[in-house]
Order: C-alpha cells, then structure tokens, then sequence
C-alpha cells in the first residue's frame, strides 16, 4: 500500500480493531489480542490474533490467529466474520458488487473424502513438508491430506465445498493426477485456495505456482492462491481480482515464468506487482527451494524482497525509452540510406532504401517476382538476412535464376557439358558469390504458414545471422493460405495487420507481391492507382509504400530479343511523395532488369 494511502486509513482501522478487540493491546506495529474465533473452553484457552498495523505493509489490516483456527484476511473479511454493519467497516463498500461465478455447483461434494484424508496423513509426509519449513498446522489449515502415497491438495471453489482435487507424488511434482467432477479439473476451477480471494478485500494478496510453494508463504502468514502450472495462468479473470488492492505474482525464476507473470500483470493493470528474482540464483529456482536454502532468514528474504517490488507497467520507463531513441539514432548516423538498398540507384532514393511494408502490385507475367528476386539476392549479397516466402516458385528455381543473373548466363549455357573458358569462370565467379549470399538467404515454399511460424523464422535466422534487421519477401499476398476462402478480402487484411506487428516488433521489412483487379472489361489498368490492387482492403492504411511495375509492351507478344521496359510507379507512400520512380529494362535472358 503506498505510503500515503496507508496513513491516511491508519486511524480508522486501528480503532476499528480496538473497538472491538477491547482486550487487544499493541506492541509496535502490531496488535495482540485473545483470538474470537477459536474454539475454547473453560480448559481451554483462545489463540492469539496478530493484525498487521504497520502503515507502510502493503499488509497493513491484516489479522490472522496464530493458532490457525481459521484463515486470516483483511478488515472487510472479519467484518463479515463478525457480523459487523458493512457500513461499519472502514473501506467496505456495502453497495459492492463481489465477482460471482456464474455456475450451478453440485449436491454431491469431496469435503467428507477430503478430510479423511486430511487425517491420515503420516509422519513421513508432514517430514517431506518440514524440509521447506512448512508446519502441520499450516497443512491442517489448508486441508492438505494424503492417501498414503500420494499428497492430496483439494481445490474448494467460492462455495466453500470441494469438488475435485489434485494428488501429487511427494518430491515428484511430474507424477500428478486429477480425481473428482471432471468439469472441476478444468483449467478455470484449477485455482488452489481460491477462497483468500473475498478474503483479501481491500487488501494484498500472493499468485503463485505451484500448491507446495504456496504452503510456504502461508507459513509466514501471507495470504495467497496457487496456480498448478503456468498455463493456467489466462484463466485468471481480472474480475476476480476487483476487490483486491494489490497482487503479488512470484513464479519459479525462468524465461517462461517471466512472460507468464508479465501476462497476467497485463491483465491486472497497474495493482500487480511482479517480484523478481536476483540474478544470483540458478534458472527454475523457486519458494521451496527458497525456503529450505534460507531456513530461519526465509521470512526475512520474502519480505525484502516484497519491499523491492514495484507496480507493474507494460510501459518502458522514461529512461529506458530515452536511451534506446539514443541508440537507435546513433545506429543510423553515418548512413546514405535508412532501409535495405535495393540495387537499384533511383529506386534507392525515391524510397531512401526498404523499409516497413511495401506492396508492389502488377499484371500477371509482368515481372513482379523477378523484380522483388532480384532485390532480395542484392540485400542478401550485401549481409542482410532475407527470408523469401514464394508460394508459385520452387526453390530450385529461384536458386537457378539467381546464379543466371549473377553470372550473365543462360539457363541453357549453365546446362553445357564443356562450356569455355570465359562461362566456367564466370559460373566459378557466381557460385561463389551464391555460396556467400546464401548465409543470409532462406528460401520458404511450405503452404502451412502462420504469423506466428513467420515470428519463430525471423527469430532464427536473426540468431543464425546475430544480426537485428531482416528482410521478409511474400510472392504473393493473395496466395498466403486462409481460413475461409470465400472471405479472402478479411484474411488480407488479418495477415496485414500481422505484418504491421511483425513490422515494429521485429525489425523487419517486407516486400510483398499483390495481384492487380481486372475491370469490367476484362482488363487491368494501366493508369497507377491504389484502387488497382486487388481486393486491397487495408493495403491503403497498412502499406508504408504502394508500388506499381507497369509493362509498356504487349504481354502476350512472343518473347524476342527486343528491349522490354516497364515503368515502376509510387502510387501511395507514407513520407514520400507518389510518382515515377523510374524505367526498367528486362534483362533477358539473365532473369533480372536494368534501370534505365
């Protein structure tokens, strides 16, 4: 609880307490008085309730019985334990609305099987918890059991009844089953004591994983649920969380449980509180562990490190985001061009080199794939690491007219048995340079493609590199695989929408090929518009570059030596202005164009 918030209601909830807990007394920052809600006797005597009144706590108000007659919480909760007037408790807000699961719960409960089990635990299951600190009485407060061989943790919903629970073999979490209502054993019910939820109303409370690791805070006295593998960490809905002030999230120390804890804090907003590891400590270190390493200082060690959390941001901080604007600055000083170079000179400039998503659009047999082939080879003889997605081409194609370009070439001469002297050493020449250029080129033909396949590839091929930049080719936008072919348009635009998040997470820009749409007649434009794309749905709002390669000769003409040129066209840019960008000769048969 921040400081400020704390002292504010540090009056109210102190004389609340005393109010009525009048044998209490006050030693420090905490209160002691006889337990109200222990049984006792005349030869019995109660146990004592500790509440947390150090203003600067984000625990401040909690109470528990040391005795662990009962599970503790915060001032609303022993309100309701006390039957006091809602609108007699400091904070409680008697118009609140608590989260409600809707669902029709069974007649028949386990509570009967449970607690059975609960008293036949033996020795050598109450030593395995002593090894972490953890005591027979906090087993007995959370119903822990075991049924000879395996421990059994029950799972009580919001009711208060148990409806399935999970048996564990002691020191092999791996070994682990369900038994119970099967509904019970989904994902959403796997939350273990999920009824310190409602009890931590206008409090704090802990998210862990693991039922063990949460044992272990319960021995110090924090209140907490457990989770019994992090892919059940979605299913915690933020509406449970309403009630709570602030929400503690310590998993096991991974990479996995890093995104795991960053998912739900996201989902959280700002009450979450991630609580990091030190760096010190081994990968898939967890409480346990903790606990039995520290002994005695484990309590110590878990507040500090509570003390040393902070509310979680999605955001990077104002001087992180300063230093990495200085570094990126600083990594384009010096550079003729800001994207990738294109090999061609005019091109180059009209666009200050590739970048972001640019989508060149063209008639059938125009010259779109060799163009983009071309300029894919050219950045990948230049160091920068290109994956080519083509869906028409193999890849034994794409190799071959890349070594006919490189090499001045024809497919035919590259076929001869004894060609001369002058061929082999330029076929020498251009293996080589292939063989060099191919450590930053991949080449993909598979029809099962997914964004998130797209993402991994980028990954890969950035490691293999150790280079940050990449450049990702699609020959075609219209030939990426869809869910439903009758609604093409709307996949477009989805795989669009990728694009721009691979786009600025990645460091990645794309050259994508796009069909053009015929008119009425039957024909395709020949005038430069945006609106020629085929089905371009969102091909306005996403594409940092719109290019056209219009033909200026008759594309059903017979293929001669005669000089082909086509014009390449901006038609829609971001920060440049649209217009020609230049002419270009095809360079047959070399597979490749000149710029004029």
């Amino acid at each position: 609880m921040p400081k400020e918030t704390a002292m504010s209601s540090a009056d109210p909830i102190k004389q609340f307490y005393l109010r009525h807990l009048p044998q209490a007394k006050i030693k420090g920052s905490t209160l002691y008085a006889p337990c109200p809600f222990c049984p006792h006797s005349e030869d019995t005597s109660a146990g004592t309730l500790v509440v947390n009144l150090d203003p600067e706590s984000f625990f401040y108000g909690h109470f528990r019985c040391l005795n662990r007659c009962r599970p503790g919480g915060f001032v609303p909760h022993f309100g309701r334990l006390q039957g006091i007037d809602p609108k007699l408790v400091p904070g409680c807000d008697p118009d609140r609305i608590s989260y409600v699961h809707n669902l029709v719960f069974p007649s028949k409960t386990l509570n009967a099987e449970v607690r059975k089990y609960q008293l036949t635990q033996t020795g050598e299951q109450i030593d395995f918890f002593q090894t972490f600190g953890i005591s027979a009485a906090t087993l007995n407060e959370m119903r822990v059991g075991s049924n000879g061989r395996y421990l059994i943790y029950p799972y009580f919903q919001e009711n208060g009844n148990c409806y399935a629970y999970r048996c564990v073999r002691p020191g092999n979490d791996a070994d682990a089953f369900w038994v119970g209502e099967e509904e019970f054993q989904e994902k959403e019910f796997q939350i273990f004591n999920i009824e310190d939820i409602s009890r931590c109303e206008n409090g704090a409370i802990f998210i862990t994983d693991g039922e063990k690791n949460l044992l272990a805070l319960k021995e110090l006295g924090y209140p907490g649920i457990a989770v019994p593998s992090l892919s059940v960490v979605d299913m915690l809905s933020p509406e449970r969380f309403a009630d709570v002030n602030h929400v503690f999230i310590l998993f096991y120390n991974s990479s996995e449980a890093q995104v795991a804890a960053r998912s739900i804090a996201t989902s959280l907003g700002f009450k979450a509180r991630i609580i990091n590891w030190p760096a010190t400590v081994n990968r898939d270190y967890h409480l346990t562990q903790l606990a039995r390493d520290k002994q005695d200082a484990f309590g110590e060690t878990v507040a500090r490190m509570i003390k040393s959390s902070k509310a979680f941001s999605p955001f990077t901080s104002p001087e992180r985001e300063h230093t990495l604007f200085l570094e990126a600055l600083e990594k384009d000083r010096g550079k003729s061009l800001l994207g990738a170079p294109t090999g061609f000179e005019k091109m180059d400039y009209a666009l200050n080199g590739i970048s972001g998503i640019n989508i060149m659009g063209g008639q059938p047999k125009a010259g779109k794939s060799t163009f983009f082939m071309q300029i894919s080879t050219e950045a990948a003889r230049r160091g920068i690491p290109v994956i080519y997605y083509d869906f028409e081409n193999s890849r034994q194609k794409i190799y071959l007219r890349t070594l006919c370009r490189l090499s001045r070439l024809s497919e035919a001469s590259l076929r001869h048995e004894n060609p001369d002297s002058a061929a082999a050493a330029q076929f020498q020449q251009a293996q080589e340079e292939m063989r060099n250029m191919l450590r930053f080129f991949r080449v993909v033909t598979d029809r099962k493609l997914s964004p998130d396949i797209i993402r991994r590839q980028i990954d890969f091929i950035q490691h293999e590199t150790r280079l940050d930049n990449c450049m990702v080719v699609i020959d075609s936008l219209h030939k990426l695989p869809f869910k439903n072919l009758s609604e093409r348009r709307t996949g477009i635009d989805e795989w669009l929408r990728h694009m721009e998040s691979i786009r600025d997470e990645q460091q990645v820009s794309f050259l994508v090929v796009s069909e053009l749409s015929r008119s009425s007649e039957g024909s395709y434009s020949t005038e430069p518009d945006l609106g020629a794309f085929k089905e371009s749905g969102d091909i306005e709002y996403s594409a940092d570059n719109a290019i056209m390669l219009q033909p200026n000769w008759d594309l059903l003409d017979p293929l001669t030596t005669a000089q082909r040129v086509s014009t390449l066209w901006l038609v829609a840019s971001r920060e440049k202005s649209p217009g020609k960008i230049a002419d270009y000769a095809l360079d047959y048969p070399y597979w490749g164009f000149k710029e004029l």
